[in-house]
C-alpha cells in the first residue's frame, strides 16, 4: 500500500453512532421514492390514463430505473468522489420527482417514474461508503444499523404515501418527496465525508469489470440468486395488498396506510442479522429467513373473518425474513474485495430489484386473473426456489471441504 493511500485510510473518519442514525435517515428518505407509487397506482392510473391491469408498470418501472441506476451509476463510487456523486444523484431525483408530480399524459409520467427510481440508487453509494468507514468487527453491525433505516423508509413510505394521497391528493405525495429530498441533499453537502476511491480505472473499465466480478465470485451470483426472489415475493405482496385491501375488504387509503405500518415491524431483522453475521451464523440465519419467507404466505388463506389479521402477519414475517437475508447477504459480498465494493453491490443490489421489478409487475395480472390465491402461490414459489437452491449449493459447499479434508 502506497505512503499516500495509508495516510487517506489513517485519515478516513470512522463510522460513529450519530453518522450510522444519520446514514441510515438518508437512506430510509431517499429509497421511500421507489415506494410512495405503490400503494396508490389506483389513484395515479385513471388520472393519467392507464388502465387498471396496466397500473402496477409504474412501481415496476421505478424498479427497473432502480436497477439501471445500480448498474451504471453505483460502480461509479469506486471511481469518483462519493459524496459529489450523491449529490448529483440526489438532484436528479428531485427534478424527477416533480416531473412525475406534474405530469398529465402516462407516457410523461411512465419516464419520470423511470428516472426516479434511476435517481435514487444513491442510498446504494451511502452503504458502501459506510462499509468502508467501519472496522472489520462491527461492519455487519453498522450495515445492519443502516439497513434498519432503509427498510424502515421503504415500509414507512407506502403509510405516508396514502395518507397524503387521501388528504391532498396523489401528485402531493410527489411534491413532498421533492422536498424531502432538497432537505436530505443540504444534509449531505454539509455533513457527508469526503471519500476520493483509489480505483483508477476508466469507466468503460469500471463496467467491464462488473462481469468479471459476477465470473469469478460464486458467493455474489449465489446471494444475488437468494435475495433476488426473495424481493420477487416482498413486491409482489405489497403490490397486491393494497389491492385485495381496497376491493375486497372496503379499506380507504387511510386504513391501508395503518395496514402498511404494522410491516414496519420487520426492521428490527436488520440489526439482528447484523449481529448474527458478525458472529459468524450467515449460514443457519439465512436458512431460517428462506424457510420462514417460504411460509409466510399462508397465514393470508385463513377464514375470510380474520383474512386482515392473516394479510398483517404475512407482511411483518416477509419483511422481517427479506431484511434479514438482504443484510446477510451484503456482509458476505462486502467481505470478498474492499477495493470493489460499490460495483459488488451493485451487481448484488441489481440483482434484487430485477426481482422486484418482476414481482412487481406481475402483481395486478395474477391478481385480476386468479385473485389472492395466485398471489399466494407465486408469492410462495419465489422462496420456495431460493430455499432449494440455498441447500444444493450448502450441500456442495460440505462436499468440497470433505474431498479438501
Amino acid at each position: 500500500m502506497s505512503t499516500t493511500t495509508q495516510t487517506r485510510h489513517a485519515e478516513a473518519p470512522t463510522m460513529t453512532r450519530g453518522m450510522v442514525m444519520l446514514f441510515a435517515f438518508c437512506c430510509g428518505a431517499i429509497v421511500g421514492n421507489i415506494y410512495y407509487a405503490q400503494p396508490i397506482i389506483e389513484l395515479i392510473a385513471p388520472d393519467i390514463g392507464l388502465s387498471s391491469t396496466m397500473a402496477s408498470v409504474i412501481v415496476s418501472l421505478t424498479q427497473i430505473g432502480y436497477a439501471l441506476g445500480l448498474f451504471f451509476l453505483v460502480p461509479l463510487g469506486d471511481l469518483l468522489e462519493n459524496r459529489r456523486l450523491m449529490i448529483m444523484t440526489s438532484l436528479l431525483a428531485i427534478i424527477s420527482l416533480l416531473g412525475a408530480a406534474f405530469s398529465q399524459q402516462p407516457n410523461v409520467f411512465l419516464l419520470a417514474s423511470l428516472l426516479v427510481g434511476f435517481s435514487s440508487v444513491s442510498v446504494q453509494i451511502l452503504i458502501p461508503l459506510a462499509a468502508h468507514l467501519a472496522p472489520e468487527e462491527s461492519r455487519g453491525r453498522v450495515v445492519g444499523g443502516i439497513m434498519g433505516g432503509l427498510l424502515l423508509g421503504i415500509l414507512l413510505a407506502r403509510p405516508l404515501s396514502s395518507v397524503i394521497a387521501d388528504h391532498f391528493g396523489w401528485r402531493a405525495v410527489f411534491v413532498s418527496a421533492s422536498v424531502l429530498m432538497m432537505i436530505i441533499s443540504v444534509v449531505l453537502a454539509t455533513t457527508m465525508p469526503k471519500r476520493q476511491p483509489d480505483h483508477s480505472a476508466s469507466y468503460g473499465q469500471l463496467l467491464f469489470s462488473l462481469w468479471t466480478l459476477l465470473r469469478t465470485q460464486p458467493v455474489l451470483r449465489q446471494r444475488a440468486f437468494y435475495q433476488g426472489l426473495m424481493f420477487a415475493a416482498f413486491s409482489l405482496f405489497w403490490t397486491a395488498v393494497p389491492l385485495e385491501l381496497a376491493r375486497n375488504h372496503g379499506l380507504s387509503q387511510t386504513q391501508i396506510a395503518l395496514f402498511a405500518l404494522v410491516g414496519a415491524i420487520g426492521a428490527i431483522a436488520a440489526p439482528i442479522s447484523g449481529r448474527l453475521a458478525d458472529a459468524g451464523h450467515t449460514r443457519v440465519a439465512s436458512l431460517g429467513a428462506l424457510v420462514l419467507a417460504a411460509l409466510s404466505f399462508l397465514p393470508t388463506l385463513i377464514h375470510p373473518v380474520y383474512s386482515v389479521i392473516g394479510l398483517a402477519v404475512t407482511g411483518v414475517v416477509l419483511d422481517f425474513c427479506v431484511q434479514m437475508n438482504m443484510v446477510l447477504g451484503q456482509r458476505a459480498v462486502y467481505a470478498l474485495d474492499a477495493t470493489s465494493r460499490s460495483r459488488l453491490n451493485a451487481l448484488y443490489m441489481t440483482s434484487i430489484f430485477i426481482g422486484g421489478a418482476f414481482g412487481s409487475a406481475i402483481a395486478s395480472v395474477l391478481y385480476d386473473h386468479g385473485g389472492w390465491l395466485w398471489i399466494v402461490v407465486a408469492g410462495s414459489a419465489f422462496p420456495v426456489v431460493a430455499l432449494l437452491s440455498f441447500l444444493k449449493n450448502a450441500s456442495g459447499e460440505r462436499r468440497d471441504a470433505v474431498i479438501a479434508g
